[in-house]
C-alpha cells in the first residue's frame, strides 16, 4: 500500500497525487541506465520529463520492468536534435526512439485533446484523424502533462516518475487502483474503445498478466464494441497475438478472449469451428498446445508463434483437404497445398502472419506425413530435417490428444525411441518395420518390346 498527498492539478477538474521519494518504491535502482541517460538530457535541456507507464507501474508491483517509457513537453524534432541515435517512427502517433544498440527508449511528446488543438492544428489531416466509428487514425495532438494523463488508456498507466525530484504524479487514481488491484479505464469506455479498439485487449492483458479484475464499467462495453476490433489492421492484430498468447499466459487469455467474444477477430474460422464443436478434438488441442506454451515460456525455453498457429489452424487444414479430396482427384501433395493455400489467404485476412512463420507452420504440418513414412532412407532424411522437432513435438501433442487412435501414439513413440537410439538400432528398428502395402515398383528398367518390319516381316 502507497501513501500519497493530494493537490489540486492546474485544470482544477482532477486530483493529483504526489508520492514523494519516501512513499514509494520507484528508485534509479530498477530503471535501466539508459533510460537515466534519456531522462537527465532532456531535463538538462531545459525539458520536462518522465519515465511513464508500465515501467512506474511494474516497480510499484514489485514486478521487474521490460520496457522504460518516457514521456516530455519536447516535441519529435526537439527530442531528435539532441540525441544523434534518435529515430522518428509512426504515423497514427510520432514517436521517438533512443537506441541504444539492441536497447531502445522510447520517447513519447505529451498527448494533447483535440478538442483544444489550434485551428491549424485541426485543418491538417497529417496532425489528427478520426474515422466513423471514432477510432484514430492520427493523433499527434501535443499538450501538457495533464492533458496527457487523461489521454492515457488506464489509471494504472497514467502514473509518472520524476528523474528530478524522485516524486511519482498520479493523476488518475491509478495509486489506488494499484493496491485495488482493478484495471479501470480513464474516461467513458465505451469511447475510449472507440478511440482504439485494441484497448479491449489490452484490458485483458493486463488483468491476466498483473493478476487483477477488469472493473464493471470497463468491462460492461466490450462485448457490444467487439465488432469494431475488424477494424484494426492485420499487422497491428498480429503484434496483439504475440503480446497476450507469448507472454507466459497464453491459455487464460485465450479463455478471457472467448470469453469477451473477442477471439473470433484472431480465428474466425477456429472461433466458429469452437462454437459448434466442430472437431471433437480441437478444444483440447488448443488448451493442451497453450499450456505447454506457457510451460516453455515460464522455464526460459524457446518457443516460437508458428506453432501455436499450426496448432490451431491444424483441424481446420484437414477439414479442407478432405473436402478437396471428395470434389476433385487431387493426389495428397495436391490436395494439401491447395488446402493450405485456401487457410492461410483466409487467415491473414485477420492475422498478418509473417512469411517466415507460414514457412515453419508448413514445414510443421508437412512433416505429419513424412513421419509415417519412414521405409528404407526416409526415417534418416526426416531426422535431419532443420524443423524435426517442431514436427515431431506436433506429433506428440497430436497422440496425446487423439487417444482415440493407437497408430497414432505407436508412431510418436516409435520416433521418441528412434532419436534415442545409436545408428545400428536404428537400422534394425527400420528393417523391423511393416513392408509397405501396394505394388512394388520394379528396379528393373522396362525393355521396349520388339517391332515388327514391315518389309520383311520380321522382328527388329
Amino acid at each position: 500500500m502507497f501513501a500519497n498527498s493530494n493537490t489540486k492539478s492546474s485544470k482544477g477538474s482532477n486530483t493529483l497525487n504526489v508520492l514523494t521519494r519516501d512513499q514509494h518504491p520507484v528508485s534509479r535502482k530498477f530503471i535501466s541506465t539508459n533510460a537515466l541517460k534519456v531522462l537527465h538530457r532532456l531535463n538538462s535541456a531545459g525539458f520536462d520529463a518522465y519515465l511513464v507507464g508500465g515501467g512506474v507501474r511494474d516497480i510499484l508491483l514489485g514486478i521487474t520492468p521490460k520496457d522504460f517509457d518516457i514521456a516530455t513537453n519536447a516535441t519529435p524534432e526537439q527530442i531528435k536534435h539532441l540525441f544523434r541515435n534518435c529515430r522518428l517512427i509512426g504515423r497514427r502517433f510520432r514517436l521517438a526512439h533512443i537506441v541504444f544498440g539492441r536497447d531502445v527508449i522510447e520517447v513519447a511528446t505529451f498527448r494533447g485533446h483535440h478538442d483544444s488543438a489550434t485551428e491549424k492544428q485541426q485543418q491538417c489531416q497529417k496532425t489528427s484523424k478520426q474515422n466513423e466509428d471514432g477510432m484514430l487514425l492520427r493523433d499527434n495532438i501535443y499538450g501538457s502533462i495533464e492533458d496527457d494523463a487523461e489521454r492515457r488508456d488506464f489509471t494504472i498507466n497514467a502514473l509518472y516518475y520524476s528523474a528530478k525530484d524522485f516524486t511519482v504524479h498520479d493523476f488518475a487514481n491509478g495509486i489506488s487502483d494499484i493496491n485495488d488491484r482493478k484495471i479501470r479505464l480513464i474516461g467513458d469506455p465505451e469511447t475510449r474503445y472507440r478511440e482504439d479498439p485494441v484497448r479491449m485487449l489490452r484490458a485483458i492483458r493486463f488483468a491476466t498478466k498483473l493478476d487483477m479484475k477488469i472493473s464493471a464499467e470497463t468491462e460492461k462495453p466490450i462485448k457490444t464494441l467487439a465488432p469494431l476490433l475488424a477494424n484494426i489492421p492485420p499487422a497491428r492484430m498480429f503484434e496483439e497475438f504475440n503480446k497476450l498468447f507469448l507472454s507466459g499466459k497464453a491459455l487464460v487469455n485465450f479463455k478471457q478472449l472467448r470469453e469477451y467474444q473477442l477471439f473470433a477477430y484472431f480465428f474466425p474460422t477456429v472461433d466458429q469451428a469452437l462454437e459448434v464443436n466442430e472437431f471433437p478434438y480441437l478444444s483440447t488441442f488448443i488448451t493442451t498446445s497453450l499450456a505447454n506454451t506457457d510451460t516453455r515460456i515460464n522455464s526460459d525455453k524457446r518457443v516460437t508463434p508458428a506453432f501455436i498457429f499450426a496448432a490451431l489452424l491444424w483441424y481446420p487444414l484437414q477439414k479442407q483437404i478432405l473436402q478437396l479430396k471428395s470434389t476433385a482427384p487431387l493426389s495428397a501433395q495436391d490436395a494439401f497445398f491447395a488446402a493450405y493455400h485456401e487457410v492461410m489467404s483466409e487467415q491473414q485476412r485477420s492475422i498478418a502472419i509473417p512469411k517466415r512463420f507460414q514457412a515453419v507452420m508448413k514445414d510443421i504440418w508437412i512433416l505429419q506425413e513424412k513421419l509415417e513414412r519412414r521405409e528404407g532412407k526416409k526415417a534418416f532424411k526426416t531426422l535431419e530435417h532443420i524443423k524435426f522437432r517442431a514436427g515431431y513435438d506436433f506429433l506428440l501433442l497430436r497422440s496425446v490428444i487423439e487417444q482415440d487412435k493407437p497408430e497414432l501414439t505407436k508412431l510418436a513413440q516409435w520416433w521418441t525411441d528412434f532419436q534415442d537410439s545409436n545408428y545400428d538400432t536404428q537400422q534394425l528398428m527400420v528393417k523391423s518395420l511393416p513392408k509397405p502395402t501396394g505394388a512394388k515398383r520394379s528396379l528393373r528398367k522396362k525393355r521396349k518390346p520388339k517391332q515388327s518390319n514391315p518389309a520383311t516381316g520380321t522382328s527388329e
